[in-house]
C-alpha cells in the first residue's frame, strides 16, 4: 500500500517509458479525479469533455479565438517594443549624437527591456484552456460530483474513465487528439450517420463510439483486453444520457486484428453471438479508426482485419480514419521522420491498387474546416 498526499499530486511526474496524451495534460476541465484502480494497479481518472452543441458557445469559441489573434498582432506590430498593456516603450528611451543610451535602475545596473511573449505562449492558454492535474478523489463515488458545476449541464458533458502515461502497449486507455477530430466530423455529418449501423476498430476508452452512438442506431465498438473493455463498457454506462434521447446503442466486444475469427466462446468476456456477427454482417454500413496508426505490425493487422471484414458486409460501406502524424527524430534517417504515418499510407495505397474482382477501395482526404465541437487543439498533424 502506498500512500499518496494530494500535495505530491500537485505537478505531473512519469515514467521515461511511458506515453502520456497531451489531452489529459491540456483540456477544459478543472480537475482529473481518480476515481480507483484498474486491474493492472493503474490509476483510474474521470475526466469532462463539453460537447459546443449549441451555435452560441461556437461563436463564443470563435469570437474567443479571434480576440486573440488580434491582441497577437497587436503585440507583434512591427518591431517596436511594447509593455504588457501593449503601449509603446520609445518614450523611455533617450537618444544622443551617439545613438541610443543605456537605461539603468537606481542602483546603475543595466535595465534590458525585452519584448513580450507571444500571446499565443502565454495568454492564449489562460484564454483557450486551463492547466490541470490529478487529483486523488477522497470521496464515496455516489457523491464524487456534488460539488461539479458540470452535473447541472451533464445533457452536453461526455464523462470519460481513463488511464494516464501508459506503457505503449496500453494507450488505448487514453484520450488521443484524433478521436476528438473524428468525433466532431460526426457531429458534423450527423445526418449522414443516422440511424446506420457501424463498428469502430480499437475503440479503446469508447469516446467516439459514443458520441457515433447518439445519431447511429447500432455501434459496435471493438478492441482488446479485459480491462480496456471493462473500461470502455463503463464509459458507455456513463453515458447513458447521451444515447437515450436518440435511442443508440453502443456494444462493446472484442476484437483481435491478429485473429482471423470473431470471438464468439460464449464463457469468455465480450464475445460476439452468432445473431450479433449476422447483424454485424448485413447492417454495417460504416466503419471507423481513430489513431490507431503507431505501430506497423498493428498497422499492418487492421488493414488485414479491414480487407476481411468489408468482403463479408452485405452493402458498401465507408470507412473513416483520423490520425495525428507525429514526427520524430531517428537515427537511421539522422533527420525527424513520421515513419508511423508513411507506412499507413504506403499500407493504404496497397489497398487502392488490390486487384480483387469482388470489391474496390478507393481514398478521399477530408478537408478539416468542419465545425469544432469539442475543446481541443487541432493541430496541422491531425
Amino acid at each position: 500500500m502506498v500512500d499518496v498526499t494530494e500535495k505530491e499530486m500537485d505537478s505531473v511526474t512519469f515514467k521515461s517509458d511511458t506515453v502520456l496524451s497531451d489531452v489529459h495534460l491540456h483540456c477544459p476541465n478543472k480537475r482529473h479525479l481518480m476515481v480507483r484502480l484498474n486491474a493492472a494497479g493503474q490509476p483510474v481518472f474521470l475526466s469532462y469533455f463539453k460537447l459546443l452543441g449549441s451555435t452560441e458557445d461556437l461563436a463564443s469559441e470563435r469570437c474567443m479565438r479571434e480576440a486573440t489573434r488580434e491582441r497577437e498582432n497587436q503585440y507583434r506590430s512591427g518591431d517596436e517594443l511594447c509593455d504588457k498593456d501593449g503601449n509603446h516603450l520609445s518614450e523611455e528611451i533617450e537618444f544622443t549624437d551617439k545613438g541610443v543610451e543605456a537605461l539603468l535602475d537606481d542602483d546603475g545596473d543595466l535595465e534590458v527591456v525585452r519584448r513580450p511573449q507571444s500571446i499565443s505562449d502565454v495568454e492564449a492558454k489562460d484564454l483557450l484552456r486551463d492547466k490541470v492535474y490529478p487529483v486523488i478523489l477522497m470521496k464515496g463515488k455516489e457523491d464524487a460530483f456534488e460539488d461539479e458545476e458540470l452535473e447541472c449541464t451533464c445533457g452536453d458533458v461526455v464523462r470519460i474513465e481513463h488511464t494516464m502515461a501508459t506503457p505503449l502497449e496500453d494507450v488505448g486507455k487514453q484520450v488521443w487528439r484524433a478521436a476528438f477530430l473524428l468525433a466532431d466530423y460526426i457531429l458534423f455529418k450527423r445526418d449522414a450517420f443516422r440511424c446506420h449501423s457501424v463498428l469502430e476498430l480499437g475503440g479503446g476508452t469508447g469516446i467516439t463510439s459514443i458520441i457515433m452512438g447518439t445519431v447511429a442506431q447500432r455501434v459496435y465498438c471493438t478492441d482488446v483486453g479485459e480491462d480496456l473493455l471493462a473500461m470502455c463498457e463503463q464509459n458507455v454506462t456513463l453515458n447513458k444520457h447521451l444515447l437515450e434521447p436518440g435511442g443508440g446503442e453502443v456494444k462493446v466486444k472484442k476484437l483481435d486484428w491478429l485473429k482471423d475469427e470473431f470471438c464468439t466462446d460464449p464463457e469468455a468476456p465480450y464475445s460476439w453471438s452468432e445473431e450479433e456477427i449476422d447483424d454485424l454482417h448485413h447492417h454495417c454500413t460504416v466503419i471507423m479508426a481513430a489513431d490507431v496508426f503507431y505501430d506497423d505490425d498493428l498497422t499492418d493487422a487492421l488493414f488485414r482485419t479491414l480487407y476481411r471484414v468489408t468482403h463479408s458486409l452485405k452493402n458498401s460501406c465507408t470507412v473513416y480514419l483520423a490520425l495525428e502524424k507525429r514526427l520524430n527524430f531517428t537515427l537511421r534517417h539522422m533527420d525527424v521522420t513520421c515513419e508511423a504515418y508513411s507506412h499507413f499510407r504506403n499500407t493504404l495505397r496497397d489497398l487502392e491498387n488490390l486487384q480483387d474482382r469482388e470489391m474496390k477501395y478507393t481514398a478521399e482526404p477530408v478537408k478539416l474546416d468542419f465545425c469544432q465541437f469539442l475543446v481541443y487543439e487541432r493541430v496541422e498533424q491531425l
